[in-house]
């Protein structure tokens, strides 16, 4: 018995749009390892459909051009990315200082992974014109919600800044990326982790304010 046409165009609108997710998928992840890997600058587009198995008409029909598919790389790997590390620091639960001692042995796994070539925000600028200010946006939305979660931890924890707190650790971190990624050696992460640790010390937290002391009242 035959399907009716708009049973048939439905069917066939259907698998076109989970043969252009394949292919999304497929193209983003090729791409996400081929510029983190050699650089953005230095990745053509034949070698991203290349590694994805999609015909160049299909990356432009699904990104436009290289450049969206770069900025569509940097949003899905940092929300990737951060959903990871918060989760790394929230898992287990713990008090605040707790969550945040667990930043730097969650790096150091990471540090230790064959595909690890370091944050693609920072390489994403670091190889293009400075004055450019797409990639460099992008960068900022990426570390605000990572800076906001720090500063959160620490307002919990009671420190007397937090948001210099925040900002101290976010340095520590970053640094601690590009030094592994030079250095190779996961072990970066231990010499971060001791820097953070003297920023946890008393005279970082609040004190708590002293009660007014009772007049007593005669009688």
């Amino acid at each position: 018995m035959r399907k009716p046409a708009s049973k048939k165009r439905s069917t066939a609108a259907s698998l076109a749009a989970g043969d252009d997710e394949s292919a999304r998928g497929r193209l983003l992840s090729a791409a996400t390892r081929l510029f983190c890997k050699n650089g953005i600058n230095a990745t053509g587009i034949d070698a991203i459909i290349n590694e994805a198995g999609t015909a160049k008409t299909t990356l432009y029909k699904l990104f436009g051009s290289k450049t969206n598919l770069v900025h569509a790389v940097l949003e899905t790997e940092g929300k990737q990315w951060r959903e990871w590390f918060i989760g790394a620091m929230e898992s287990g639960g713990g008090d605040p200082q707790t969550k945040l001692s667990r930043m730097f042995p969650a790096l150091k796994d990471w540090f230790g992974e064959e595909r690890f070539y370091g944050c693609p925000f920072i390489n994403a600028v670091g190889e293009h014109d400075k004055d450019q200010k797409q990639f460099r946006a992008i960068a900022m939305r990426h570390k605000k919600v990572v800076l906001a979660h720090l500063e959160k931890l620490a307002a919990e924890m009671g420190a007397a800044e937090p948001d210099v707190l925040a900002h101290q650790l976010a340095l520590l971190i970053d640094g601690a990326i590009v030094a592994a990624m030079v250095s190779r050696n996961p072990d970066v992460a231990d010499t971060a982790a001791l820097a953070a640790g003297s920023l946890f010390g008393p005279s970082k937290v609040k004190k708590p304010k002293r009660a007014a002391p009772v007049q007593l009242m005669a009688v």
